[in-house]
């Protein structure tokens, strides 16, 4: 039975009677005096898949927490031209940097969950709750997961003017040298926390210089301003190909095919040592599950597409595609995984 008509029949029903549908059986005057609350529940019945069918009707924009030129940057991109062409509406991509991904998370978190504001973040959007001591939303319950759409791994590279070959020799430069910096994309980034365990794992003393970004970041670096970072394969691998970056070892299970001959941290002596960061989409936790449904089928179809995996595949990622279900599901147990990870480094941004 319809949704609708089964609301009326219990609440005539409370009553004593159930309406006609018949127009002379007064019906028409009846509606005039169902309580509000029950036209609102019926408009809303009645909205909530059309709403979903019709969308977009106007642009739509995908909120990235990292400057343009990154991996972040650039994968939305790439799904915002693709959603340009389905949805025939013009999807934007907005670059919000600052304080690891706070800044840009805090913007969208108060945002409606209408479709029309998307959130592409990374693995930094669970590390947040367990470095932060305050934030204003809550990285879980505030959003709305809609995919997991890819994952690569983080490479440890030095500057070449620095007389390292081995992670052994990296160690062994920075407890000759203590006080060395290490460069992240920002506080609170996988690329931050992974620096973090390297130091407490190896006892060493590391001063942590944070950036906005792969690109301010990635500068300093061939610079030679900071003399190491963990950094994304995407946005390094240009870099080390042009012999303006040395990679040491790959925090990946497996050596990848870009750069064949770096080996993973387990090869080089540090067994389990692995890191990598994730891109997933989000939107604001009030998202309908219509909507949230919807926007998934659509990107999970561009993220499928072998141009899309291909691309990704060249940036030295994997593609994953996860349902809304399975992404949440992942980003509680990552939220768990930083917290110890967290712990174990000592880690605190105030």
């Amino acid at each position: 039975m319809n949704l609708r008509i089964w609301l009326l029949r219990v609440y005539y029903k409370t009553r004593g009677y159930i309406p006609s549908c018949s127009p002379k059986s007064g019906a028409i005057s009846l509606i005039l005096k169902w309580p509000l609350s029950v036209l609102v529940v019926l408009g809303m019945l009645g909205a909530a898949p059309l709403s979903a069918q019709n969308f977009p009707t106007k642009p739509v924009s995908i909120v990235v927490p990292y400057p343009a030129g990154g991996a972040t940057d650039v994968i939305a991109r790439m799904i915002a031209d693709k959603l340009t062409q389905v949805w025939g509406q013009p999807v934007i991509v907005n670059n919000k940097p600052g304080a690891g991904t706070v800044i840009a998370a805090e913007m969208v978190a108060r945002l409606p969950g209408d479709g029309y504001t998307l959130y592409m973040t990374t693995a930094a959007h669970t590390i947040s709750a367990s470095l932060y001591k305050k934030l204003t939303y809550d990285p879980i319950k505030d959003f709305a997961p809609i995919t997991l759409t890819s994952t690569i791994p983080l490479v440890l590279v030095t500057t070449p003017s620095m007389a390292v070959k081995t992670v052994a020799e990296v160690v062994a430069y920075a407890r000759a040298h203590p006080g060395m910096s290490f460069a992240s994309t920002g506080n609170g980034t996988p690329q931050h926390l992974t620096g973090e365990l390297f130091k407490a794992q190896n006892k060493l003393e590391l001063t942590h210089v944070p950036y906005r970004g792969d690109p301010p970041m990635l500068t300093d670096l061939i610079g030679g301003q900071v003399p190491m970072a963990f950094v994304t394969l995407s946005a390094a691998l240009p870099h080390i190909k042009a012999g303006k970056l040395r990679a040491i070892a790959l925090a990946h299970a497996k050596r990848v095919d870009a750069i064949a001959d770096v080996p993973t941290f387990a090869q080089a002596g540090v067994p389990g040592f692995t890191a990598a960061t994730w891109f997933g989409m989000f939107a604001p936790a009030t998202m309908p599950a219509a909507m949230q449904t919807k926007i998934y089928q659509d990107i999970a179809r561009i993220v499928a597409n072998p141009e899309f995996t291909a691309r990704l595949i060249e940036m030295g990622g994997d593609v994953d595609n996860t349902s809304p279900q399975v992404f949440q599901a992942f980003v509680q147990s990552e939220s768990k995984r930083w917290a110890e990870a967290v712990r174990l480094s000592g880690a605190q941004v105030d």
